[in-house]
């Protein structure tokens, strides 16, 4: 239980009677399942176009005539903006009322979808989409600063990535056919109307207040606050992410192309991934059970050596079972060790500032795997992409190693002690 006195991290579970109420609209409850799925909505608003970035990259090729090259760099300026964007909010998160600027900055990314559907010019597409990276990027940078106020924000974080990839594969397996037929428009009337629901959810999160910092005696009798945050392992953490993403987005992008250059049917490629995209729900799901049970070394190690392996077996595509399995194997494992990244840098501050600070190195990740992969793309050879993904890969796990092995050393001490709030770990 935490202690009534000192502001901390919400009771699970906690009565209805003691949420508060905004107007005629009953909070839920700030750590139960539907607190962590409206999170989830809010956190993959502002980025949703990166779940369903195949489906974008080629409606791209397929409805405005663009090259895959142009393509994917309007994929990766969409989320460069939006690593500008959540490296932007990580300076003001703490100061501001995250609800009514949330709220506001959803208004103004559908005004902006809006505005691309009447866009076809590529000079002009480019920088409206990095603007919609930069709104979004500071919507998601803000959802995973709330997120590492929750109880447990690991598990917060899997259902997060249960959400993007249910959805994502929904957007993959739909909207590809959907181009040719209605144009590129369809693109964006799916980001518009995941937005509007994302609007309505809002109003219903609590206000998940900063928790109170850790109070100390200096030398000379002053009462001062301890910020809590450790650098190095931080630091170590925000490259993994990086990388982690960089990797996976930068074969993600062009896993359409991919299947093709092997010879796969866009009939068969377009359900593959979106059958893909919901078995890898499994992974977020795995999470979401687990938690820290076991720790984050074990899960972290294992979870990184098989998404290598599922990137290796993507040189044998020319199997569609090869294909379909090692999309499925990837995005499990995607949808299973990002949560755990991302939960490494909320447990390194409890304020929320340095978890913002993993969107950005997250963003920064997604929109640096597509530009590098639109320069090792070469045409019906994709080998080269694979194989930087997975050194990539492998460079991840070397840098998440110390971090987790840190926080799993220091499991056994009591919470209380080590940051004033209890029930973290």
């Amino acid at each position: 239980m935490t202690d009534s006195k000192k502001p901390g991290p919400f009771i699970a579970g906690q009565s209805l009677r003691a949420i508060p109420v905004i107007g005629r609209l009953r909070q839920v409850a700030p750590n139960g399942m539907a607190a962590r799925i409206f999170l989830a909505f809010l956190t993959t608003a502002g980025l949703f176009y990166v779940n369903i970035m195949p489906a974008i990259v080629d409606g791209l090729v397929e409805g405005l005539g663009f090259s895959s090259q142009k393509a994917g760099r309007i994929g990766s300026a969409n989320t460069y903006g939006a690593a500008v964007g959540a490296f932007l909010i990580v300076l003001f998160v703490q100061r501001i009322r995250w609800r009514p600027v949330a709220l506001s900055l959803l208004v103004v990314l559908i005004a902006i979808d809006l505005l691309s559907m009447l866009v076809s010019d590529f000079s002009i597409f480019l920088p409206a989409r990095f603007l919609h990276g930069l709104v979004g990027g500071a919507i998601v940078g803000i959802g995973f600063a709330v997120i590492a106020r929750t109880l447990e924000p690991d598990r917060t974080f899997g259902v997060l990535l249960f959400v993007q990839f249910g959805l994502g594969g929904l957007g993959v397996m739909v909207i590809p056919p959907l181009v040719p037929v209605l144009g590129t428009w369809i693109l964006f009337v799916a980001l518009i109307s995941f937005s509007l629901v994302t609007l309505l959810m809002v109003p219903f999160l609590s206000d998940y207040p900063l928790p109170m910092p850790l109070s100390v005696k200096d030398t000379s009798g002053q009462t001062v606050h301890e910020t809590q945050i450790r650098y190095f392992p931080l630091l170590l953490t925000l490259l993994a992410i990086f990388l982690f993403q960089a990797a996976n987005m930068g074969l993600y992008a062009y896993i359409i192309g991919l299947g093709r250059s092997y010879g796969l049917t866009t009939e068969f490629i377009g359900p593959a991934l979106g059958a893909a995209a919901w078995i890898a729900m499994a992974g977020s799901a795995l999470v979401i059970i687990l938690s820290t049970k076991y720790g984050r070394t074990l899960p972290l190690t294992a979870g990184i050596l098989l998404t290598v392996l599922g990137t290796w077996a993507l040189h044998f595509s020319g199997l569609p079972w090869v294909y379909w399995v090692a999309n499925a194997g990837v995005g499990i494992t995607w949808a299973f060790v990002i949560p755990y990244l991302l939960g490494l840098s909320a447990a390194f501050d409890e304020t929320g500032q340095m978890a913002a600070f993993g969107g950005f190195s997250s963003k920064m990740g997604l929109a640096s795997g597509p530009l590098a992969a639109s320069f090792l793309v070469q045409t019906d050879n994709y080998a080269p992409l694979i194989n930087v993904g997975i050194a990539a890969l492998l460079l991840c796990g070397f840098f998440a190693l110390f971090p987790a092995l840190t926080l799993d050393r220091e499991k056994g001490i009591s919470a209380s002690v080590r940051r004033g709030s209890p029930g973290r770990e």
